[in-house]
């Protein structure tokens, strides 16, 4: 007989899609689970339906108190894909933040960058970690970091128009060239707008990382954005595997497991090496928005401020 499994992960980023798709994997190779997937977002509520629910497993991205003794009432194994909070008891599997962020300060020193920043959500713990984990990789170059934290979301998250001032007036106060590392590909869409609107280029002045490797939302970015790549259909294939074990009884797996990030996929917003130079940058800068028609030497002179 098989197992009935309640699949509580929002659809609505692609980084949910992409855990599903793990969990997925890990169904055909068995074919012992019949699931139940509601369509979701991150901050739904408990669905309904939790409470009448007879069921063997759930896996849960939206993990939250109210859900938590929703389930609790059921008596089913429960394995945590969530990120949001600190590791807890329950059972987790979860991307490793902390090499995330290790990951986004490589990719940015290698680039040639002196000045740092990043650009995080408060009270996320995910994001707190990889700020974390990115601040120590660029102190240990020799560098500092500036910091940029605000609500995600909730009665204290700001408005569009706010926020994006707020953003705006905190890269102001940094010095071009630097590359700032964003806790996701929805704040990395954030900074580079900002920088739009502060005539800061992109990647010449300021080059910009996200997290998630979202690619219907990096490409949406102009320029496309640079994007640290976590395993989240590992994630899923892993969290499916540690519930099947409880499901059967067998309590030995381990209480939280990590998975590394594959890579970063580099687009246009980290494809520069940092020139401190301002002139040399807005050469750069010209050369890069007309290559592809074909640009001549003498037609860059005329846009610059210097003699050939």
């Amino acid at each position: 007989m098989k197992r009935h499994v309640a699949l509580i992960v929002e659809t609505s980023s692609g980084y949910g899609r992409d855990l599903l798709a793990g969990i997925v994997r890990f169904m055909r190779m068995h074919d012992e689970w019949s699931v139940f997937l509601e369509q979701r977002d991150l901050w739904k509520q408990p669905p309904a339906w939790l409470r009448g629910w007879h069921g063997d497993g759930i896996i849960s991205r939206a993990t939250t108190p109210k859900l938590l003794e929703a389930i609790s009432k059921t008596g089913v194994p429960l394995v945590e894909v969530t990120d949001r909070r600190g590791d807890g008891e329950l059972p987790q599997v979860r991307s490793d933040d902390e090499a995330i962020g290790r990951m986004g300060a490589e990719h940015l020193l290698e680039r040639g960058f002196r000045r740092f920043a990043f650009c995080g959500f408060s009270k996320e713990a995910w994001s707190g970690r990889r700020q974390q984990a990115f601040v120590e990789r660029v102190n240990e170059g020799g560098h500092n970091c500036s910091l940029y934290n605000s609500a995600w979301h909730g009665r204290v998250a700001r408005d569009w128009e706010t926020e994006q001032q707020h953003i705006m007036n905190w890269l102001s106060e940094l010095n071009p060239p630097f590359a700032v590392m964003a806790c996701n590909d929805v704040r990395g869409q954030h900074v580079i707008d900002a920088c739009s609107k502060l005539y800061y280029s992109v990647p010449e002045q300021v080059a910009v990382l996200g997290v998630d490797n979202d690619d219907l939302l990096c490409r949406v970015c102009s320029p496309p954005l640079s994007s640290v790549i976590p395993n989240a259909s590992a994630v899923g294939f892993k969290a499916a595997e540690m519930l099947a074990h409880l499901m059967s009884g067998n309590t030995s797996a381990p209480a939280s497991q990590l998975v590394q990030p594959v890579g970063v996929t580099t687009r246009q917003s980290t494809d520069v090496v940092a020139i401190d130079d301002k002139e040399v940058a807005a050469a750069l800068r010209y050369i890069r928005e007309h290559a592809c028609r074909g640009v001549s030497v003498d037609e860059v002179v005329r846009h610059s401020t210097v003699s050939r």
